[in-house]
């Protein structure tokens, strides 16, 4: 178990400026420069980095430009980051020590469901905000006093893309879904809301989370007689599901969740991406937004701040880190304080922030504050995303 590169340049920092202090501070000073520590625990290695590297990535750029204006309530922030490549034992281990050594004011993190689940139960009994960006609805509902998130739920997927079959005159699926967490929750819930839809399931695969060939089950699904097929997952499986697609000659429509929205998958399954569609966040497809679009310039800002950083490519996934963090620092800001209970009501009060993922409005009910109106609908087309009118 190791702290990630964040722990080791603020332990640096917070020695140097321990030295300057001097004897002759009163306690009310020395409390004035006390850090608000933002705890994470992220999967940076591992099956599940294309997740937690971009926001570990988007946390340490975002705090160090946070603290070059100044700060939060005249403090600096202090990033306390840890590793648990996609482990949820891991994470549990993580979470206690953010919990009871760094204590920190609030932790953003949990890259995976399972990771997030991990931690919930402690975060809930030591009255800790947590705001997670893990994408399963089980985070969230039923609804828990200190636990949030970013990322839309896998519920929300399944809607957009039925709605969107709906549309295209579509009344038969074939579902196929990975073993991991997400995966079986995405599925459990595809199969709730389908029939509002006037959808029918026609097939029903599985695939485990090792597996490097699918075409037994899409061999399967090609004997059905299903009009679009729906893959609930996330990570490489996905892309091996793209590939094998092809390579058993189905040509329906293929439908992905928001758990591959980056060009990585795009780069994973190659050709046999071209028209495939899948719901998403704007920051996808900054460049292709109206000009009146409230989520333009936020999201045009991240990717600007991000691509100039890191010479690499966003993902949605950097963008639900970017949100929890303005979240919590928002949050912060309106309790005027850290104070574990004032921040953890003024993110129950978010009214109208506008994010990389939606505009965000959260409530008693509600602790992740957005509706289907915050995910386009994108296809792949000629090796790039593009938005489905």
């Amino acid at each position: 178990m190791h702290p990630i590169r964040s722990n080791l340049r603020w332990a640096g920092r917070l020695a140097a400026a321990a030295l300057t202090l001097s004897i002759g501070f009163s306690s009310t000073t020395a409390l004035a420069q006390e850090p608000v520590r933002i705890g994470a625990f992220l999967s940076a290695t591992g099956p599940a980095a294309f997740l937690g590297d971009p926001e570990l990535k988007t946390l340490e750029l975002y705090v160090d430009r946070l603290n070059a204006a100044g700060g939060v309530l005249g403090r600096k922030l202090q990033l306390v980051a840890y590793d648990d490549a996609g482990d949820a034992e891991k994470a549990r281990t993580f979470a206690k020590r953010l919990l009871e050594q760094d204590k920190v004011d609030i932790i953003v993190g949990g890259s995976t469901t399972g990771t997030t689940m991990a931690a919930v139960p402690m975060v809930e009994a030591a009255g800790m905000p947590f705001i997670s960006l893990a994408g399963a609805v089980v985070i969230v509902e039923p609804v828990k006093k200190w636990v949030f998130k970013t990322p839309h739920t896998d519920r929300m997927a399944c809607e957009k893309i039925f709605a969107d079959m709906k549309a295209r005159n579509m009344t038969k699926v074939a579902l196929i879904a990975g073993t991991g967490g997400f995966d079986k929750s995405m599925r459990a819930e595809c199969l709730k809301v389908v029939g509002s839809y006037g959808v029918e399931v026609v097939a029903d695969e599985t695939y485990g989370a090792n597996d490097t060939d699918m075409t037994t089950q899409l061999t399967k699904i090609k004997g059905s007689n299903a009009q679009a097929v729906l893959n609930a997952g996330f990570g490489q499986g996905p892309a091996i599901v793209t590939r094998n697609f092809r390579q058993v000659g189905l040509t329906l429509p293929l439908y992905q969740s928001h758990g591959v929205a980056s060009r990585e998958y795009i780069k994973l399954s190659g050709p046999a991406a071209e028209g495939v569609r899948l719901p998403a966040a704007a920051l996808l497809v900054a460049d292709l937004l109206a000009a009146d679009d409230p989520q333009k310039p936020v999201v045009v800002g991240y990717r600007k701040a991000y691509e100039e950083k890191f010479k690499s490519d966003i993902s949605t996934f950097g963008g639900h880190a970017y949100d929890g963090l303005m979240l919590a620092v928002n949050a912060i800001k309106a309790a005027g304080s850290t104070d574990k209970a004032k921040v953890r009501d003024a993110l129950e009060a978010t009214k109208g922030y506008i994010g990389t993922g939606g505009i965000v409005n959260m409530s008693a009910k509600d602790h992740m504050g957005l509706d289907l109106s915050a995910f386009r609908m994108l296809e792949v087309r000629n090796g790039d995303w593009t938005l489905v009118k």
